[in-house]
Formats: C-alpha cells, sequence, structure tokens
C-alpha cells in the first residue's frame, strides 16, 4: 500500500501514567483517552473513555497499569460547567509519572528536579517574556474548546518506498497558538529491558501556528519511517500525536522540557497503535 488516511482521536492522553496531561482548577486529571478501570477477578481494563481522576491515585510501576481513582465521570455531552471549565498543567514534578526517561537530555538535563506549580493555559510563564511583546493566548482555554479539535492524516510512501511523507490538516485548535507534532516509536513506552526510549519530533522542526480560527496544516517526510520487524536502526513509528505547547516553545530535537503535561499537552492522536501496512526500507 503506497498511501492511506486516518482521523485522529481527541485526548488529553499520553500514555496512561501520568492519567492525563491536562488538570482541572482542583488539581485533578482530565482524562479523555485510555481510562483505567477494575476488571473481573482482579484485572485491570483499560478502554478508552472520559472521567476526572484523583491525583491520589495509585501509582504502579512503568509498564503497568492499576485503577484510578475515579472523582467522577466526565459525559460526552459536557454539562456548562465543564464546557467552562478552565484548563490547567500539571505541577512539577509530575505527579503520578512512572515515565523514567528525560525528553530533552543535552537541553534540561535537571527538568525531573524542578519543581513549579500548576499554571492556567493562559498564565504559563513564558521564559523571558515582557507585556509589551504581545502574548497572543491571553484568554483561559476551556474543556470545551479544547474538545471542539479534529485532524485528518495522510501518509503516502516517496522515494521508492524509503521515506514516507505526513501530511495532517486540523481544525478546532486553540486560536493564535503554537503547536507541534510528535512521533512514537516501537519501544518508547515498553518497559524494561526492551524500553522505553525517547519519543521525538516527527520532523524537524515540528512546528505549526492555528491561525485565528483554529485551523492548521502540517507537513513533515521523513527517512524508512516504517522498517521490516527486526531490521537495525530506529524502530518502526506506530503513532503521532498532536501537542499543544503551553510555554509556547519549540525545542528542537526534544519534544518539550518536562513533558506528559508540564509543557506538553496531547490533543490529537491514534487510539491505537497504527501503519502496519507500511514498509520502508533504508536509503
Amino acid at each position: 500500500m503506497r498511501s492511506n488516511t486516518y482521523e485522529l482521536s481527541l485526548t488529553t492522553q499520553g500514555p496512561t501514567y501520568p492519567p492525563s496531561e491536562v488538570m482541572d482548577p482542583d488539581g485533578n486529571f482530565v482524562v479523555i483517552g485510555r481510562v483505567n478501570r477494575p476488571g473481573p477477578d482482579g484485572s485491570v481494563t483499560s478502554e478508552w473513555g472520559r472521567a476526572i481522576v484523583s491525583p491520589d491515585s495509585p501509582m504502579p510501576p512503568h509498564g503497568e497499569n492499576t485503577p484510578y481513582r475515579i472523582v467522577r465521570e466526565l459525559p460526552e455531552q459536557l454539562a456548562p460547567a465543564d464546557r467552562d471549565m478552565v484548563l490547567h498543567t500539571l505541577p512539577l514534578p509530575l505527579p503520578i509519572n512512572n515515565y523514567p526517561m528525560l525528553f530533552a537530555p543535552e537541553q534540561s538535563p535537571q527538568a525531573n528536579s524542578l519543581r513549579r506549580p500548576s499554571y492556567p493555559f493562559h498564565e504559563v510563564p513564558i521564559p523571558d517574556f515582557r507585556p509589551e511583546d504581545g502574548r497572543r493566548v491571553t484568554e483561559p482555554v476551556t474543556l470545551g474548546q479544547w474538545v471542539q479539535a479534529q485532524g485528518w492524516l495522510e501518509v503516502a510512501l516517496t522515494d521508492n518506498g524509503r521515506a514516507a511523507e505526513f501530511r495532517f490538516e486540523f481544525s478546532g485548535l486553540v486560536p493564535d497558538s503554537m503547536y507541534t507534532v510528535m512521533s512514537l516509536r516501537e519501544n518508547d513506552l515498553a518497559p524494561a529491558p526492551v524500553g522505553p526510549s525517547r519519543p521525538g519530533p516527527l520532523g524537524v522542526p515540528n512546528v505549526f501556528m492555528a491561525d485565528a480560527g483554529g485551523k492548521g496544516n502540517y507537513r513533515a517526510t521523513l527517512p524508512n519511517p516504517f522498517p521490516a520487524k527486526g531490521a537495525p536502526g530506529p524502530k518502526r513509528i506506530v503513532n503521532v500525536v498532536l501537542l499543544w505547547m503551553s510555554y509556547q516553545q519549540n525545542y528542537g530535537g526534544a519534544i518539550g522540557f518536562f513533558g506528559l503535561g508540564g509543557d506538553i499537552h496531547a490533543q490529537l492522536k491514534l487510539q491505537t497503535p497504527s501503519f502496519h501496512e507500511f514498509v520502508t526500507t533504508a536509503g
């Protein structure tokens, strides 16, 4: 197969820990993604859903899941109070974080030791910002606004199967704000000894600006993103994630300094590992 098209799913979640990359004003996780619940016979189910989750939820070892402590369910048809909910970053250090990776080891090797509070998205302290510079995101970002996001991706093999082009179209985004696109490879979320490995940008630079109407597009071509199983070199790309950047910065070859709700916030992605239909080769 030479090309395929995908619809991205709304989310607030990267991996299942922390449970979300978005918090409410009370410090609870706003989860749109895989919700860990008690299953039969002591098992854990992890199915796509929506819930407000307590920061006092237990944290299992990386690669495992335990049931979240659910404050309340979050219906798909949001009540007015939920639509008006002001979204916040996660504090540092990240709560319920069992992902043992530095996201920018060359730029910010001390990121895991920093302490910062949770901020409303529109009040994040952008480094070196001066009021006269003209901040673009000045109004609260609400859950009702967040859930309007939609995205579509077309993947096409190029260069005789040695590369692939990724083309995205987005609507309903936070207007006049910076987004980036990241890739997830096979071992990025895997437990030791196979993983985890550091996720990376989908192209460098991997940034675009949503326009005043919340629309945006992005394009990147990557060499050999879907090697055959067992091939030497980097692993296959299995997912892509749209990230809203609360500090409105791009980090070159890293996706963020703090990651996972500290300064990157997943808004759209594919629900399951994908792109199995593609195989590329090294140049």
